[in-house]
């Protein structure tokens, strides 16, 4: 598939917006996190990694800005709000790009998606990059409380579960709170980041995984875990997060000690959104676990 902007039709009949950047033998596919994001957080990989002979592609999921955005209210689009869909969603996509031995990059949501997709489709992959995401939600949602409950007094803590057991969402103080949250451990640098003038987050798809926000798991991923499964990823593996990120680094080092062939990097200033935070420190750790597995460097030292 050429560079450009591409419109997938998939075997279900719903269209996908893809967009393939740069050009080289390095193949990196990169999935969105969200769940219910967009492919925009992508736009300046290829720019960040021009020294390699690197393509990039990504897409937007269903549901997603730029793809078709199905009624989920509906009963017979209910089988498309569940893991296995978006992971054969992303199957499929690989196999319409013609891709084989890949880099696949995905970030929080799309990590989770990343993980799955090493264990049952590994043998198409060339490395994966699990970029803000631990293998499991009950130790995220642990860790989200430790952060309020560090961030906030008890007062505060109190009015936010107040507001939450009742639903109260739209709560002028408690959005206040959330988006103090926010700018320390999602996204520090949002000047970095695109900007709309409307809303581009799939709130349905978003709503049913995780929830109102970040700092509040409801929705259906909160029993996710699949630390049973983590030392089965046996191709090289980049683990990248933010050094003030949501997810809890304790984790991810665990992680780097169980899997077989991977590196554990930080991006200072970093929060869950660390390639926005820090680009320049991002695609210098990207860059160089690209470089060194395309040339066959099996040996990985953390950072």
């Amino acid at each position: 598939m050429n560079q450009g902007s591409h419109i997938l039709t998939l075997r279900n009949g719903f269209h996908l917006f893809t967009r393939i950047m740069g050009t080289g033998s390095i193949k990196l596919l990169c999935v969105h996190g969200g769940p219910g994001s967009n492919h925009e957080e992508f736009e300046n990989f290829a720019q960040g990694l021009a020294k390699l002979p690197v393509q990039v592609a990504m897409y937007d999921q269903l549901g997603s800005f730029y793809s078709d955005q199905p009624d989920f209210d509906q009963p017979e689009n209910q089988k498309f709000l569940k893991i296995e869909y978006f992971l054969s969603e992303l199957e499929e996509v690989r196999q319409q790009l013609g891709w084989d031995n890949f880099y696949l990059l995905g970030h929080s949501w799309g990590g989770l998606l990343a993980q799955e997709y090493a264990l049952k489709y590994g043998q198409h992959l060339r490395g994966l990059i699990i970029m803000s995401m631990i293998d499991n939600i009950p130790e995220y949602i642990q860790h989200i409380n430790y952060l309020r409950d560090q961030t906030f007094t008890v007062s505060e803590v109190n009015y936010m579960k107040d507001v939450e057991k009742q639903e109260r969402f739209s709560d002028p103080m408690y959005n206040q709170l959330v988006q103090r949250l926010y700018k320390i451990y999602v996204m520090r640098h949002p000047e970095n980041g695109p900007r709309h003038l409307i809303s581009t987050n799939a709130t349905a798809v978003y709503n049913h995984f995780q929830g109102n926000n970040e700092f509040v798991m409801t929705g259906s991923l909160k029993t996710w875990d699949n630390r049973s499964q983590t030392s089965k990823i046996t191709v090289p593996t980049l683990l990248t997060f933010g050094d003030h990120d949501t997810m809890p680094l304790a984790v991810a080092a665990r992680m780097h000690q169980q899997l077989p062939h991977s590196r554990f990097v930080l991006t200072p200033d970093g929060g869950h959104c660390h390639s926005v935070d820090n680009p320049t420190a991002f695609f210098q750790n990207l860059g160089d676990f690209l470089s060194d597995v395309d040339n066959s460097r099996k040996e990985f030292q953390s950072c």
